[in-house]
């Protein structure tokens, strides 16, 4: 899942030479369309994988392609075009990962998830890690970058909602029918919002088709089949804790395009590093995890994450469902 993350923060090299020249729902609609002709030949599959799941399932479905997908895609790219025209690659891409709270809030809520207190010895100093990172000065909150926070805090929402939702269609859906079915359902919202703000709906140039293409298939396509595998066995309060190694790569990224860090910054990226591999190696080693599934009973035999898959047996676990890559950042 971490990789995956990771991988997100590749982002902001293709979006950086797209943000001046495109729009926002432009640029968005066009991500989608690439995704979803290159997964149309899985397209029959996922469908056939949507209808036999549940009404709620299927209700997440729409929700992940619909918000977390197109509506917070778009926020983000806002909140980066914004930023950009003042030389900060940085602060849209690290702001919107506050998500733990929401992804926390929303596990216990919808999933059941059992957060323990010893979660926030790992959860508090990676969320004060990402607010460093995400001002050059922490305690000078200026509106103009507020603006830019509130619209990468929008799309924090939406993805911390959307971590939730795959997290309770994941054992029904595998990873390939999932990504296809994010995109599927992304597509037409973006047509919508591209009409509502009225864009177009084709690129100005090759260029940039050769950009988006890029955006699609890296931080796209590739960086959402990781996390997808990755959030079949995990728990979402722990799986958004795997995410931040997303602003450690995007500040970095940012940094190599023509960004700049104060000490403040790199001090952040330091503490979200060790927040995220302490995480990592707790619920590899303790007895006690952090994060409980609300199917995991007293009784159960613990599986090698410590996490239970409504349903299904330990043994189960293990042939169902892909081995969760390690939580660790990749930067």
């Amino acid at each position: 899942m971490a990789l995956g993350a990771a991988l997100w923060g590749t982002d902001a090299f293709f979006r950086q030479s797209l943000a001046r020249q495109v729009s926002a729902p432009t640029l968005v609609f066009a991500e989608h369309r690439v995704l979803v002709l290159l997964l149309l030949p899985f397209l029959p599959r996922a469908l056939r994988a949507f209808a036999r799941t549940g009404a709620r399932g299927r209700w997440a479905v729409i929700g992940i392609g619909a918000g977390a997908s197109a509506v917070a895609t778009t926020l983000f790219t806002i909140a980066f075009r914004i930023s950009s025209q003042h030389g900060d690659y940085v602060t849209p891409v690290v702001v919107q990962h506050l998500q733990p709270l929401f992804a926390i809030a929303g596990a216990v809520t919808v999933l059941g998830e059992k957060v323990r207190t010893r979660f926030a010895l790992f959860a508090v100093p990676a969320v004060v890690g990402v607010w460093l990172l995400a001002f050059p000065n922490p305690l000078d909150v200026t509106v103009s970058r507020l603006g830019v926070v509130m619209l990468a805090l929008g799309a924090a929402v939406l993805w911390a909602g959307g971590t939730v939702l795959g997290r309770l269609v994941a054992t029904e859906i595998d990873p390939l029918e999932l990504t296809t079915l994010r995109f599927a359902f992304g597509l037409p919202t973006a047509a919508v919002i591209v009409l509502l703000a009225g864009d177009r709906f084709w690129l100005p140039d090759l260029r940039s088709t050769g950009s988006v293409i890029g955006l699609a298939l890296v931080p796209g396509l590739l960086a959402m089949m990781l996390y997808y595998v990755g959030l079949r066995q995990t728990a979402a309060s722990r799986a958004t804790l795997a995410e931040l190694a997303y602003p450690v790569t995007g500040a970095i990224v940012g940094l190599a395009i023509g960004g700049s860090l104060t000490w403040s910054q790199a001090l952040g990226a330091l503490v979200i590093v060790l927040a995220v591999t302490a995480l990592s190696w707790h619920e590899s080693a303790a007895k006690l995890q952090a994060i409980t599934d609300r199917s995991a009973r007293a009784d159960d035999p613990p599986t090698d994450r410590g996490v239970m898959i409504e349903g299904c047996t330990p043994r189960d676990v293990g042939r169902s469902a892909p081995a969760q890559p390690s939580v660790m950042p990749h930067s």
